[in-house]
């Protein structure tokens, strides 16, 4: 953490804290992890450490920043390096399947050996874009599930419309692998059956608050035990449509995880101060934090 930041929390209540409500922030929440952040994106160059300072006055006490490939891997290292309440993940998104090749994966694996480092992805396979040839997704997915086998660390999974080849990959590397999580989980009863059933963890975005195509994770979070649950905010991505008012600039960032919370308490009818204990306690213990 930042002098800056320090000297605000030893004063009390930060700027971040003051503007709070203005900006859609709950303030009153107990902590939390967000346990999908795109910290590195573009949106968040000129404010970045405002964004730290916010999710940390809204009660977001650990931010996990994901990696999509390997020169973004890097940066998020670099950002989450020595500093408390950060850490990061490193690997190949499937979009990034077709520029990674043996000598990118080799990096990635060293890079997965750095303590900053506590889980393996984004990675996995998505057939909706396409945006690499679905053979070279399967060959980069299933690498990297050997590099978190060698390194000893659990996975960040990502799956799009390719549940069936993603499960069948992930199976036949099962036995070898510490677990995981399903980041940014949005499908059915089926898919999340056999997640858990694969003894993975599954990750819920604001995708949960959207009432044109979330409504059914209402339903669907009900099957997942409250030890195998994480939230997320995928920040930049997915605001959390039930938010009021929208945030100006309409950029999710991690203090809006607390929307998250409401969302996923509310459907499984319990106090939102026991599923944020509950779910930070899995993410603690899954990434080893």
């Amino acid at each position: 953490m930042e002098e800056k930041t320090v000297k605000q929390e030893q004063r009390g209540e930060t700027e971040a804290e003051r503007r709070s409500s203005a900006r859609g922030v709950r303030g009153d929440a107990p902590e939390l992890i967000d346990i999908g952040v795109n910290l590195t994106h573009a949106s968040f160059r000129d404010d970045r450490e405002e964004v730290v300072a916010r999710a940390a006055a809204a009660g977001v006490s650990t931010l996990i920043l994901t990696g999509t490939s390997l020169a973004n891997s890097r940066r998020a290292l670099d950002l989450a390096r020595g500093r408390r309440g950060m850490a990061a993940t490193v690997g190949a998104h499937p979009h990034e399947a077709a520029r990674t090749g043996e000598g990118e994966l080799r990096a990635l694996e060293a890079l997965a050996r750095d303590p900053a480092c506590v889980a393996v992805g984004e990675c996995g396979l998505d057939f909706n874009r396409d945006f690499s040839p679905r053979d070279v997704q399967e060959r980069v997915f299933a690498a990297q599930l050997e590099i978190a086998a060698r390194v000893g660390k659990p996975l960040f999974l990502h799956e799009r419309d390719a549940h069936s080849r993603f499960t069948e990959i992930l199976a036949a590397a099962r036995p070898r692998l510490r677990g995981g999580v399903v980041h940014c989980f949005t499908g059915g009863a089926a898919e999340v059956d056999a997640y858990l059933d694969l003894g993975m963890h599954i990750g819920i975005t604001g995708w949960i608050c959207d009432e044109r195509r979330g409504t059914h994770l209402r339903e669907v979070v009900r099957r997942v035990p409250l030890d195998r649950l994480m939230l997320e905010t995928d920040a930049p991505f997915l605001t959390p449509r039930s938010m009021r008012p929208r945030p100006r600039r309409d950029r999710n960032e991690p203090a809006f995880l607390t929307h998250v919370l409401d969302a996923v308490a509310a459907a499984l009818g319990r106090p939102r101060e026991e599923v944020a204990r509950a779910t930070t306690e899995t993410a603690r213990r899954l990434f080893g934090l």
